[in-house]
């Protein structure tokens, strides 16, 4: 009989798969991955996950994780090659500030004309205060959670990468040069290409598309 693997309900762009496929592809877990298309979500992830949100694990059990971090846990838990869950505390709180206010004022910064009332610029100000302790936390250390990246790196990284895109060059002339060359390396790493690999929306009849099949995030010198 065929290997019944886990699915793997992703949207490209979305941060919170980002971060879930980083964490799959690190654990080496097979995996197949099935992009969605928002406007068009599929029949199966929504009977999976009524919420409609992404990213959604299925596993072969019949067990549905719909948070990303609730499948960057599931995978390190079963395998951690390079010691991601190092410093868990650390990277619990980091992860909780940058879901909660952060990501609060970076939605109304972002995406302001879908909330009356916001004023972006006020927004972008208070976000940055979560930015400025990132850049402290990286002046004292190479990376969020020690001296090697981690879950924290992650799992914060594509929430930072949205505040950094919406004014490029606003964020270029800010006074974080440790945040910026932080951000710089994990997006230039092998790791974040192949999770940020273009495919096309999953269509029932297709074959299935492994994720960790994409490409071998091991030849990376920013996730060592």
């Amino acid at each position: 009989m065929p290997e019944v693997l886990p699915i793997l309900y992703s949207f490209r762009r979305c941060p919170y798969a980002m971060r879930a496929r980083m964490a799959l592809l690190v654990a080496g877990l097979p995996c197949v991955l099935r992009e969605v298309e928002l406007r068009a979500k599929p029949a199966a992830m929504l009977a999976a996950s009524p919420k409609g949100t992404v990213p959604v694990l299925v596993l072969p059990q019949g067990e549905v994780l719909a948070e990303s971090l609730d499948i960057m846990h599931w995978a390190l838990a079963r395998h951690d090659p390079r010691g991601w869950r190092d410093g868990a505390a650390a990277a619990q709180a980091l992860i909780a500030a940058c879901d909660g206010e952060f990501k609060h004022h970076l939605d109304r910064y972002k995406y302001a004309g879908r909330y009356p009332g916001a004023d972006a610029a006020d927004h972008r100000a208070r976000a940055a205060a979560f930015v400025a302790a990132l850049e402290a936390r990286l002046a004292a250390d190479a990376w969020l959670a020690g001296a090697r990246p981690g879950l924290a790196d992650a799992a914060v990284m594509p929430f930072v990468r949205q505040y950094a895109h919406t004014e490029a060059a606003w964020f270029a002339g800010q006074p974080w040069p440790h945040v910026q060359a932080w951000l710089a390396a994990l997006e230039a790493s092998a790791l974040f290409a192949t999770a940020m690999r273009k495919v096309e929306p999953w269509q029932p009849d297709q074959a299935p598309l492994r994720l960790d099949a994409l490409s071998d995030p091991w030849a990376d010198t920013a996730f060592p």
